[in-house]
Parts: structure tokens; C-alpha cells; sequence
């Protein structure tokens, strides 16, 4: 009896375990082909200039209406192909809203550099945390309350700052915007990990945007103390 007993949940472990995998294995295989589309769409906003030409108030009201409208999408198609699909049209938009940034640092004469070296330093941040996910053995998710009311804090601050206009306040927010999502950066690997999150597309969608904001942090951070014009 015992040992029928400790098949069966050795067995159940074992294909939890295998579930886990599958779901992370996923998750970075959709993750790594989300770049594909932001890349894309990066490239044509700079090149055509689209978003150079919207001013700061209309550039924000077409990031909140494309970006909350398309991850709804997401959420409601998460479970079927539609989901990926509706993924990849997210990270093309995310794409096409980092081209204005792009652009400007382009704009600087180490440009390039500056680019490569918040892709770098983005990558690097993924792999410290991942690796750091696969270690750590404590439950993270106490973190999650108040990853979110961080997150919820600085996305006010970036739209009372649309407003202020405040040179110190952009630099706080940016450092602590680089914090905050390399935190939850862990947390979202962890939590798959942990069978927290069983839905690849989902996870993929979590820590797609831990990645777009730390780069989006770290460029303009290189570009604000880093950039040549001369």
C-alpha cells in the first residue's frame, strides 16, 4: 500500500516537474522570438519617423490605448494560437513606442554604441536573474504586493512628470524603474518556476515587459550621461 502510494506521488512530482519545464521552455522560446517583432517595429519607427512627428500628449494617448488594448487582447485569447499571435502584434506596437527614444539617442554620435550597450546590459540583467531564479529555494511571492504598488507608484510619477517636466524627478524614476523591474524580473521567473504561472503566454507577456522597461531605463539613463553630440 505504502509503495503504491509513493508511485503514484513520486509520479505526479515528476510530471509537475515536467509541466514546469515545458511551461518555462515556452516561455523563453516565445520570449526570444517576441524580439523579433519589437526589432521590427523599432526600426520602422525610426526610419519612417512616425512618432517624431506626434507630439509628446498624442505619442502617450496611442501608447496607453494600443498597449492596455492589445494586452486585454492577451488576456482574454491567452489560452489559444490567437494569443501568440496577439503577442507578437504587442511587441511589434512596443517596438514602434521605443522608436522615438531610439531615434534620439541614435541621434548622438556614440549612438549605436549607446544602443548595443543597454542591449547588452538588458541581457545581462535577464541572465543574473534567471540564474538567480533557479537558486533561490524561498517563496518570492510576497514580493509580488509590493513589486505592484512600485510599479503602480512610478506610473504615476512618469505621468506627473509628463507635466513637470523635472530633470531630477526623470533620473529618480529611471533608477528606480531599472530596480523595480529587475526585481520583478526574478519574481515572474520565479513564480513559472514555482508553477505560480502556468500559462506561457502569460509569463511570456510578464516578463517581456520587465525586459522592455529595464532597457528602456538603462538607454536613457547611457543616453542622458553618456551621449556625445560633439
Amino acid at each position: 500500500m505504502n509503495e503504491s502510494l509513493q508511485t503514484q506521488y513520486g509520479y505526479a512530482g515528476t510530471g509537475l516537474a515536467a509541466d514546469r519545464q515545458r511551461v518555462l521552455r515556452n516561455t523563453y522560446w516565445l520570449l526570444a522570438l517576441s524580439l523579433v517583432p519589437t526589432v521590427l517595429g523599432a526600426w520602422v519607427g525610426v526610419a519612417t519617423g512616425l512618432f517624431q512627428l506626434m507630439s509628446p500628449g498624442v505619442s502617450m494617448a496611442v501608447f496607453f490605448i494600443g498597449a492596455f488594448g492589445l494586452m486585454f487582447v492577451i488576456e482574454k485569447t491567452k489560452e489559444s494560437a490567437t494569443g501568440v499571435v496577439a503577442l507578437l502584434a504587442f511587441t511589434f506596437f512596443m517596438g514602434l513606442m521605443l522608436s522615438r527614444l531610439i531615434g534620439y539617442v541614435l541621434g548622438f554620435k556614440n549612438g549605436t554604441s549607446l544602443v548595443m550597450t543597454a542591449f547588452g546590459g538588458t541581457a545581462a540583467v535577464f541572465f543574473a536573474m534567471a540564474s538567480l531564479a533557479t537558486v533561490i529555494k524561498r517563496d518570492l511571492s510576497a514580493m509580488g504586493k509590493f513589486l505592484t504598488v512600485g510599479a503602480i507608484v512610478l506610473f504615476v510619477a512618469c505621468i506627473a512628470n509628463f507635466f513637470l517636466q523635472s530633470s531630477a524627478l526623470m533620473l529618480t524614476i529611471l533608477v528606480l524603474m531599472l530596480g523595480v523591474f529587475s526585481a520583478f524580473m526574478l519574481y515572474d521567473i520565479k513564480r513559472v518556476i514555482d508553477g505560480g504561472e502556468t500559462n506561457y503566454i502569460s509569463a511570456t507577456l510578464a516578463i517581456y515587459l520587465d525586459l522592455y522597461n529595464v532597457f528602456q531605463s538603462l538607454l536613457s539613463l547611457l543616453g542622458i550621461f553618456g551621449g556625445d553630440r560633439d
